[in-house]
């Protein structure tokens, strides 16, 4: 084996134009944790922002939050894994994913039942969210009504799917612009509109998109009702809350971040990420993949950020 691999890399914050093939150290598992040969790696909005330097990572930065590939190696005191195993993974912790080895923790890792390497890294992060984000966050109860932002994204497109398995009785998706309707309306919504034409009340909201669409996402809450804050793919200001507001109108405000969460709860976001991988699987959740090589990262981040990509877009590493 070699001791050095090839990698995408963020050598300086800036453009998508900064990205960087380039040659760095194959890393090894510390305790509790496994490296993975990588075949496929999703590509993100996440690692938009670390990019940009909106995320505080150390320069030189290889980027990437999930990944699906073979084990390669065990750290010590890791058990029920085996090199050679089929997996996908959460990266999202310290990144890395952009690359042909990865070490993450062995809590963040699923096997795989049937291979299928491509379809399988663009699951780890969006499926697992929503699982976590509709179950622990947003506490959806049977029959309840759901409102999805960015309903044809990456993440958008599992939220949906994943309200439908929960029991959720009407939902509903937002998106930006005309040309996302029947991309999204393939998820299964019950309908889908743009984000100035939402109607109704809804007993969850799940924002992404944040500005202008997080205050009407609050406005459509019934009373009761969770808004959950997952992202501000806009860029805009952030939006202020009066406390006294949801005082008086019996709404929640939540927020959740998944790198933040795996730190802290990795057998958690672990445990989610299996019951993703096994979804998916199934058949229970459908995953739209379009694959680039890793050599065109770049173009993966310029798409992601211009808002037109529908489903996932994954990075073939070998």
């Amino acid at each position: 084996m070699t001791n050095t691999m090839n990698a995408v890399t963020i050598p300086e914050f800036g453009d998508a134009g900064v990205l960087r093939l380039a040659a760095v150290p194959v890393p090894e598992p510390g305790p509790g944790e496994v490296s993975i040969d990588v075949t496929h790696a999703g590509a993100n909005f996440a690692e938009v922002l670390y990019r940009q330097g909106l995320v505080d990572v150390p320069l030189p930065f290889v980027p990437g939050i999930e990944v699906a590939g073979r084990i390669r190696a065990l750290g010590e005191g890791v058990e029920g894994l085996t090199p050679g195993q089929p997996v996908a993974a959460l990266t999202i912790v310290a990144g890395g994913g952009y690359a042909e080895v990865v070490t993450t923790s062995a809590a963040l890792v699923a096997p795989l039942p049937d291979g299928g390497f491509e379809r399988a890294a663009a699951v780890p992060s969006n499926s697992t969210t929503a699982f976590l984000v509709l179950e622990r966050v947003a506490r959806l109860q049977p029959g309840e009504r759901v409102l999805v932002y960015a309903a044809a994204g990456g993440v958008g497109s599992q939220l949906g799917q994943v309200a439908r398995l929960l029991g959720a009785g009407r939902v509903v998706g937002a998106v930006g612009s005309e040309a996302k309707i029947a991309a999204a309306k393939a998820f299964g919504y019950d309908e889908v509109v743009l984000r100035d034409r939402i109607s109704g009340e809804f007993d969850v909201v799940v924002d992404m998109v944040g500005g202008a669409a997080r205050r009407a996402g609050l406005a459509a809450l019934a009373p009761m009702g969770r808004l959950v804050v997952m992202g501000n793919a806009s860029g805009a200001e952030d939006v202020g809350i009066p406390a006294n507001e949801l005082w008086f109108t019996n709404k929640t405000v939540s927020g959740f971040n998944l790198a933040a969460f795996a730190a802290i709860a990795p057998e958690t976001v672990g445990a989610a990420l299996r019951r993703a991988v096994t979804a998916v699987a199934a058949g229970e959740l459908r995953v739209d993949v379009e694959t680039l090589p890793l050599a065109r990262a770049a173009e993966a981040h310029r798409r992601i950020e211009s808002g037109v990509t529908t489903g996932k877009l994954v990075l073939a590493v070998r």
